[in-house]
């Protein structure tokens, strides 16, 4: 009789340990043998690499990236801003203004609410891109409620307007070449990227500023295939980088943490030799929806 393996006794996959145990028991009292299995790991880094071997990346210009403290500019007044992306509607349906579902044809629900120079609270206007219609009132309330970086964003279709910018905190980018393949990828040497980012104190931007946010599990390493499509990625990355949208600070998805450095909606791919994860390779719908996910920030072949 062949042994019949009982895996992942450590709780990660379909079989929860007390299963595996008390099958275990059950299978050598019926006299059949046992083999009991841990679930494999996960490849996280590849071999060691010398520096020698170490390449930039061919199309791209330079090996890093570095982001500093934001720095505040003069410019546009939120009134001016909101002004810049609409066009008044003098007669608007009869239907909800979706943020503050009200109805358009009355005032806005931020009448009273919010300050404001010079914008009725019955004033209506539509998204030039889109058309999707709001009060101005309750555009100019989103705005102030965000990163007021000089960009709308339509809260009904996502369309931006302007350059959307983020949070991010400062650190460093790098981006090499390094002489092995992932899986999947067995003809391309791999572009690894590494985001290294300090604690420090959260800015004005952040949900808590003048208190300590935290960095864990940086440096953090990243992989994408050494071809046309990977290099692209690369190429937009470093654009969202440049304009903060990879990382903000917030609460950690895995452990809880609140005022911690976390992603921010732009997958990676930090598993190097297998996928056990779900963040590594074989995935062949990767780039494709990390493209997708770059052109939801307003990052596309466009900004190159």
């Amino acid at each position: 009789v062949p042994a019949l393996p009982v895996k992942n006794l450590n709780g990660t996959g379909p079989v929860h340990p007390a299963l595996a145990g008390m099958t275990g028991i059950l299978m050598c009292a019926a006299g059949l043998p046992v083999c009991l299995t841990r679930a494999p790991k996960p490849i996280l880094h590849p071999p060691p690499v010398s520096k020698s071997d170490i390449k930039p990346v061919p199309g791209v210009n330079g090996i890093c990236r570095k982001t500093k403290k934001k720095h505040l500019k003069k410019s546009k007044t939120p009134e001016d801003v909101v002004r810049r992306y609409i066009q008044k509607v003098k007669n608007p349906p009869d239907e909800d203004c979706t943020i503050c579902m009200e109805r358009l044809v009355t005032s806005s629900g931020y009448e009273g609410v919010i300050s404001h120079r010079g914008i009725k609270p019955e004033l209506v206007g539509k998204l030039g891109k889109c058309g999707h219609m709001y009060h101005l009132l309750c555009l100019l309330a989103m705005y102030n409620n965000g990163n007021k970086d000089g960009s709308l964003q339509c809260p009904t279709c996502k369309a931006i307007y302007g350059e959307k910018t983020g949070t991010q905190p400062p650190g460093k980018m790098e981006f090499h070449l390094i002489p092995h393949s992932l899986p999947g990828y067995t003809d391309s040497k791999t572009i690894r990227i590494v985001y290294d980012i300090p604690t420090g104190i959260q800015g004005p931007e952040h949900p808590n500023p003048g208190k300590k946010f935290t960095a864990r599990g940086f440096p953090r390493h990243c992989y994408l295939p050494d071809n046309e499509k990977g290099r692209k990625v690369l190429k937009l990355l470093i654009v969202a980088w440049d304009r903060r949208l990879i990382f903000t600070i917030g609460t950690s998805n895995t452990t809880g943490e609140s005022d911690t450095v976390v992603w921010n909606e732009i997958h990676h791919k930090t598993e190097f030799g297998s996928n056990l994860t779900g963040h590594g390779y074989p995935d062949p719908n990767y780039l494709d929806n990390v493209l997708a996910e770059l052109l939801a920030q307003g990052v596309s072949e466009a900004t190159l």
